[in-house]
């Protein structure tokens, strides 16, 4: 079968003949029709990610759209090592699979599993956000935190304060608060600290970094009370660590936690993602993505951008 895949960590998955897989006990095969790139796949197809296992070759891809033998549609999500979502076919476990909304496509789920199981995740496993609270999303101009804006307002929160670079994306999330993070750092101090006052109850954070830092010490220095603020980590796009002082969590009601992989269970995140996608088609979550076929993976690769998903698409090979 042809797939995208990797032989070298240096470069990007090429398209390529593979061997055709054959379904173990407790497995079944999906024949393929959609899998976008995401942060974790590119992080994987380097052997960056913490999730690698040092195969080589492997095919690319950790989730993906498509149908079963029995002509059910599904998403699926962790097939085992060296198969990825990005070929003509994949074996799942069948419990990694679950079955799509009739009025939501294969691409535009495809586009949003990864980044709106991350945001859903993050909310409702990890934070237990209910309705009626305040959430910040830190980084809300990528695809993940635009549909955690969306996931946010349809899971019923008072209140949202959306971060981000670019102002145009920002300005146009619906969030009730929009805060620049091209702002002077005496003026992104002074905006934040009025939030933390406010009240915040729960913050999903793509960026971490001297962004989070200036947050965790505004929330730990102006919010009032002694209610839980729970800050889930989720991802680290400003590509740097913190420094934290001890004294700021222990004088304050801050509960610091991260979501992802092995923070959940395989099951857990499978079920998040199966509730996202049902959320999608009831609420309208939209996301911005382009496609591609799969035999275009080594051209496309490198164009994919957070803001931008990329989906590959699938000949329709009969299974």
């Amino acid at each position: 079968m042809k797939a995208a895949v990797v032989y070298s960590l240096e470069q990007g998955p090429v398209y390529a003949d593979f061997a055709m897989p054959q379904a173990q006990s407790g497995q079944q095969i999906v024949q393929v029709s959609a899998a976008a790139i995401s942060h974790v796949v590119k992080s994987r197809a380097s052997g960056q990610h913490y999730s690698y296992d040092g195969t080589l070759p492997f095919i690319a891809g950790v989730d993906g759209t498509g149908v079963t033998r029995d002509g059910q549609r599904v998403w699926f999500a962790f097939p085992p090592s060296p198969w990825g979502s990005m070929a003509e076919f994949v074996p799942v476990a069948i419990d990694s699979c679950v079955a799509l909304p009739d009025d939501l496509d294969d691409v535009t789920a495809a586009a949003m599993a990864n980044p709106g199981m991350s945001a859903w995740a993050a909310l409702v496993d990890r934070t237990g956000f209910r309705p009626g609270e305040t959430v910040l999303i830190n980084g809300a101009t990528g695809s993940a935190g635009q549909l955690a804006v969306q996931i946010a307002r349809h899971l019923g929160a008072k209140k949202i304060v959306a971060t981000g670079r670019n102002m145009t994306v920002l300005n146009g999330l619906g969030a009730d608060v929009a805060i620049a993070l091209t702002a002077d750092a005496a003026a992104l101090e002074q905006q934040l600290a009025e939030q933390a006052a406010g009240r915040i109850d729960v913050v999903v954070d793509y960026l971490w970094g001297n962004v989070a830092q200036t947050l965790l010490t505004s929330l730990a220095t102006h919010a009032s009370g002694t209610e839980p603020i729970r800050y889930v980590q989720v991802g680290a796009q400003a590509g740097q660590n913190i420094t934290l002082a001890g004294a700021l969590l222990r004088a304050s009601p801050i509960q610091l936690m991260g979501s992802g992989i092995g923070s959940l269970s395989f099951p857990r995140l499978v079920a998040a993602t199966g509730a996202m996608l049902q959320a999608a088609a009831e609420g309208g979550f939209r996301i911005a993505h382009t496609t591609a076929p799969l035999s275009d993976v080594a051209r496309a690769w490198p164009l994919d951008d957070s803001k931008h998903r990329t989906v590959f698409t699938v000949a329709d090979n009969s299974l």
